[in-house]
């Protein structure tokens, strides 16, 4: 049974930054992870994803530069750093993972947490 955790969100001012984590369990063959966030009244989108071999990541285009999606294979964690923080930033984030290689799309995904609250202040 696979299990996503996710861990490290909260209240931040803007400018500031905070590292969100998601631990995985029972993940036995290759995997992307991924994390999607959803604004207030807003749908969900990508944010991030890291093939868990070699690597390889996908941003969306907005966040680049400032977020920065990684893993630690060893602990079977990826992570979500992000930097400069705005109010519009502010959103539940999700992570989740599917069996295959990475991608941007949202109904591909299996696997779902039950998601963080970021909250960015002005």
């Amino acid at each position: 049974q696979v299990q996503l955790v996710e861990s490290g969100g909260g209240l931040v001012q803007a400018g500031g930054s905070l590292r969100l984590s998601c631990a995985a369990s029972g993940l036995t063959s290759s995997y992307a992870m991924a994390w999607f966030r959803q604004a207030p009244g807003k749908e969900r989108e990508f944010v991030a994803t890291i093939y868990w071999s070699g690597g390889n990541t996908l941003y969306a285009d907005s966040l680049k530069g400032r977020f920065t999606i990684s893993r630690d294979n060893y602990k079977n964690t990826v992570y979500l750093q992000m930097n400069s923080l705005k109010p519009e930033d502010t959103a539940v984030y999700y992570c989740a993972a599917r069996g295959g290689w990475i991608t941007r799309r949202e109904n591909e995904y299996n696997y779902w947490g039950q998601g963080t609250q970021v909250t960015v202040s002005s």
